[in-house]
C-alpha cells in the first residue's frame, strides 16, 4: 500500500469497500486507529494495523454503526483502548439494548466497551499528534469528526463522502435529525480543511466541490422528510444484502417484515409494511441498486464477501457486563 500523496508520512489510509468503513492508521509512540471496520473482517483489520505500526494503543470510533466498530473487540482484547463520543460511550458502558443500533438494523457487533468518552472540543493524542474532537451529530447522535489543525486533516466519518452524505434515522433520532446533520456539515465546512478523510469512497480531490454537493444533498434531505426515510431504507437494505451474500428471493419479504427499521419507515411514510416492502424491492431492482442472481437478491455495489460465522454474535442486550474501565490516557 503506497503512501497517499495528500497525507503526511505519519498516517496510513486504507480505502475499503463495503461492508467495511475506511480505516486511518496514525503512527507514533502510541499508534492509533480511527474506525475498525466490520466484525467479519476484524482479524484482517488487526493484522493490517499491527504489520504497519505494531500494537494499537487506541481506537477512535467516529460513531457506533457496525461497519465502524466491528474490529473493536479484537483490538481491545490485544490491549487497545476504545474512544467514542460521550453519548454513545455511556450507552455502550450501560449495555443499553439499543447500542450500535445493532438489533434495530440487524447488523452484528461483537461486544466491546468504551474506555475514553470524548467531548466536543477535547484534544486527543493520536500517535504523536494532537487532534480535536468535533461533535457532528446527525447520522447518529454521537457522531464525531476529528480535526488535525497543523496538517488541516479532517476525518468526517459518515457525514459526507465524495459522492453522498450519511443517511439519517428520523424514526429513532427525531424529525430534526436531517437538520442536525446539515448543521454539522456547515460546521466542519467552516474549518476549511486541506484534506477530507471520509468513511466510504476515495479522498475527495476537490474539497469545495465535495462540500457544496454534500450541503446540497443534506438540504434536500432536510426539506423532504419522506425522501430521507426512503434513502435510509434503501441504504439499510443494501447493507443487509451485502453482509449476508444476498438473501434468497423467496425469503426477502419475510426478512423485511420482521425488521423494526422497516416498520418504522412504513409508519413515517404512511404505508403498510407490506406496501413498503414491495416498493422497496421493486424500485431497487428497477434502478439497479440490487440484482437477482441465482435465485438470490444481492447488492449491486462493490463489497467484500462475508462469512456466515461472524454474523452469529449476540445483540447488545445479551452482551456480558463490561470489564472495569481501564485508566486509558488521552
Amino acid at each position: 500500500m503506497s503512501p497517499h500523496p495528500l497525507l503526511p508520512p505519519w498516517v496510513t489510509w486504507w480505502q475499503r469497500p463495503f461492508p467495511d468503513a475506511n480505516t486511518l492508521l496514525v503512527h507514533g509512540r502510541r499508534p492509533a486507529l480511527v474506525d475498525s471496520g466490520f466484525v467479519a473482517h476484524a482479524e484482517d483489520t488487526s493484522s493490517w494495523a499491527r504489520t504497519r505500526a505494531g500494537e494499537i494503543g487506541l481506537v477512535v470510533n467516529t460513531h457506533w454503526h457496525s461497519d465502524h466498530v466491528g474490529g473493536n473487540a479484537a483490538l481491545q482484547a490485544r490491549g487497545a483502548a476504545i474512544a467514542a463520543g460521550a453519548p454513545e460511550a455511556e450507552a455502550v458502558r450501560r449495555r443499553d439494548a439499543g447500542c450500535c443500533a445493532a438489533e434495530y438494523l440487524d447488523q452484528p457487533v461483537a461486544p466491546y466497551t468504551v474506555d475514553v468518552p470524548l467531548a466536543d472540543g477535547q484534544v486527543l493524542r493520536l500517535g504523536d499528534t494532537d487532534w480535536q474532537v468535533v461533535r457532528t451529530p446527525g447520522h447518529t447522535p454521537g457522531h464525531l469528526a476529528l480535526w488535525q489543525p497543523d496538517e488541516r486533516l479532517l476525518v468526517v466519518g459518515d457525514a459526507l463522502s465524495d459522492y453522498d452524505v450519511g443517511w439519517v434515522n428520523l424514526a429513532l433520532d427525531g424529525p430534526d435529525a436531517a437538520d442536525t446533520a446539515l448543521a454539522s456539515l456547515e460546521r466542519i465546512a467552516a474549518l476549511d480543511p486541506r484534506v477530507i478523510l471520509p468513511s466510504h469512497g476515495p479522498i475527495p480531490a476537490d474539497i469545495p466541490a465535495a462540500f457544496t454537493a454534500a450541503l446540497r444533498r443534506a438540504r434536500r434531505l432536510a426539506d423532504d422528510p419522506q425522501g430521507a426515510v426512503w434513502y435510509g431504507a434503501r441504504r439499510i437494505f443494501a447493507f443487509a444484502l451485502m453482509i449476508r451474500d444476498g438473501i434468497p428471493a423467496d425469503e426477502v419479504e419475510v426478512y423485511l417484515l420482521k425488521r423494526s427499521w422497516l416498520t418504522d419507515a412504513a409508519r413515517l411514510l404512511s404505508l403498510t409494511p407490506q406496501a413498503l416492502t414491495d416498493e422497496l424491492v421493486t424500485s431497487m431492482l428497477r434502478n439497479g441498486a440490487i440484482v437477482k442472481r441465482e435465485g438470490r437478491l444481492c447488492a449491486a455495489a462493490e463489497h467484500t464477501p462475508v462469512a456466515a460465522q461472524p454474523l452469529r454474535v449476540p445483540y447488545p442486550r445479551a452482551w456480558p457486563a463490561p470489564e472495569p474501565r481501564r485508566s486509558a490516557g488521552t
